[in-house]
C-alpha cells in the first residue's frame, strides 16, 4: 500500500513539473538561429553499434532523420 501511495505521489509531482519542462523547451526552440531550409550544422552522435556517426558522412548521399525521445529507455 505504501508503495502505491509513493508511486501516486511521484506521478503527481512529475505532472506538476511537466509545464515547466515544456516552457523550457519552447524557450530553447525560440532561440535557435536555424531557419527552414538552412543546412544543418555538422554533429557527431553515438550509433547503436557503439561507433560514432557524423552528419557530414551522409551529406549528399542519403536523407537523415534525427529522432530524439527524452528519457526513453532510461532509468532516469
Amino acid at each position: 500500500m505504501r508503495r502505491a501511495i509513493s508511486l501516486v505521489c511521484a506521478a503527481v509531482l512529475a505532472l506538476a513539473f511537466l509545464p515547466l519542462a515544456a516552457k523550457a523547451q519552447q524557450a530553447a526552440i525560440a532561440t535557435t538561429n536555424l531557419k527552414v531550409g538552412d543546412v544543418a550544422p555538422d554533429f557527431t552522435l553515438p550509433s547503436d553499434q557503439q561507433t560514432s556517426v557524423s552528419l557530414s558522412s551522409f551529406r549528399g548521399k542519403k536523407n537523415v532523420i534525427l529522432a530524439f525521445y527524452v528519457l526513453a529507455f532510461t532509468g532516469g
